[in-house]
């Protein structure tokens, strides 16, 4: 099978020690849900670095930010002791000038632009899958990932985002024969949280992903588990992994019997997705933090 995690808003906070408890329980269990269930990649969903991103390659964020090092206050760079260093570790290969992880092979950082397209193999078969991933902020505009409700209020270029709706709707044609299609952005399509739904992907891409039978979209951005079903497609919910909020004023705003499963219980230690491809099914796992199994979803092929 081809197997990945999907993590948003885990991005830790802006002074030290720069990591919260629950960000760190969550990339502990994400390392050993990797050794137990797989894992070729981890699919960031965005609000990677709190408050206010990172200013370039070098930033020292990349350095202390992220839990896979360890204790916070350490100033060993190591890896959890586990095969995989999930891409919030300081074992990326970004900055290039860093020294690598001793202690366990890492994945590298992959960002070759603010929208790509990946081709992804299913072992054991002739069928592959198709992994978009947008730049929401691009298409709908800024929002505050805190602030009050309400959606992006337009985008700042566009004339960009006009190009990279063109770009999707190429890529989606362009897809037709892949066993399965992944959209994923940081802004949620439907939501019941906080944010709610997001009225431009509404408008602009929840067409898209009906007419060409789109397995899945995931996102974060709304600090839950969500999983929703609508028009035959899935709709994967994932940012719990550096806060966790639990109130559900949209419940009214997505479509009768969409909603399948949320989990945000402040108490909570975090939370991630899990997600399995095979020729036959995909399987989507939200797991807490913990390794509990919180709930698990099978999805047909295209």
């Amino acid at each position: 099978a081809l197997t990945f995690l999907a993590l948003g808003d885990w991005g830790g906070l802006p002074d030290p020690p720069f990591v919260t408890p629950r960000e760190v329980a969550t990339a502990a269990a994400m390392g050993h849900t990797a050794t137990e269930l797989g894992t070729d990649f981890v699919l960031a969903l965005g609000d990677n670095f709190y408050y206010e991103g990172v200013r370039d390659e070098w930033d020292p964020r990349f350095q202390v930010t992220p839990p896979g090092r360890g204790h916070p206050q350490s100033s060993e760079r190591t890896c959890p002791s586990v095969s995989l260093c999930p891409p919030m570790s300081p074992c990326l290969n970004v900055p290039p000038k860093s020294p690598p992880c001793p202690s366990a092979p890492c994945l590298p950082l992959h960002f070759p632009h603010p929208y790509y397209s990946l081709r992804l193999h299913i072992p054991g078969s002739n069928s592959s899958a198709r992994l978009l991933v947008l730049d929401t902020v691009l298409l709908c505009g800024h929002t505050d990932d805190f602030g009050a409700e309400g959606g992006p209020g337009g985008p700042q270029d566009a004339a960009a985002a006009t190009a990279h709706l063109a770009w999707l709707r190429a890529q989606l044609e362009a897809a037709e024969g892949a066993r399965y299609v992944l959209v994923a952005g940081h802004y949620p399509v439907w939501s019941v949280a906080k944010h709610g739904p997001t009225p431009c992907l509404l408008r602009l891409l929840r067409p898209l992903l009906r007419r060409h039978r789109v397995t899945a979209y995931l996102c974060g951005h709304d600090h839950n588990l969500q999983y929703l079903e609508e028009g035959g497609v899935g709709y994967i919910l994932s940012g719990a992994g550096n806060f966790l909020e639990d109130s559900r004023p949209h419940e009214g705003s997505v479509p009768a019997g969409s909603l399948r499963f949320f989990f945000g219980p402040p108490s909570a230690p975090g939370g991630f997705a899990h997600v399995r491809l095979e020729p036959h099914k995909a399987t989507v796992t939200f797991l807490e933090a913990t390794g509990r199994v919180l709930h698990r979803v099978t999805l047909p092929p295209r």
